[in-house]
């Protein structure tokens, strides 16, 4: 099942050195995943970035999870 939303996480070569963005803004999956590592509550996001939506934190948690999905460990 693959579950991050390719509408929502956009990467371009020249936004925020294509890095994985949400919907073409400037705030990166990382930086929506560093604030929930760090303790912040969804809904404390949402009022710190009111352009931000509670989809846009899922899709982040889903590009997250597929990407761990994905990853191999070769020796």
């Amino acid at each position: 099942m693959s579950v991050a939303n390719t509408s929502v996480i956009t990467i371009e070569p020249g936004k925020r050195g294509g890095k994985p963005c949400v919907r073409g803004m400037r705030i990166t999956v990382y930086d929506v995943l560093s604030y929930l590592t760090a303790g912040m509550q969804p809904r404390e996001i949402l009022e710190e970035f009111p352009y931000l939506t509670a989809d846009d934190i899922q899709a982040c948690l889903a590009y997250a999870a597929d990407r761990e999905r994905l990853t191999l460990v070769s020796r």
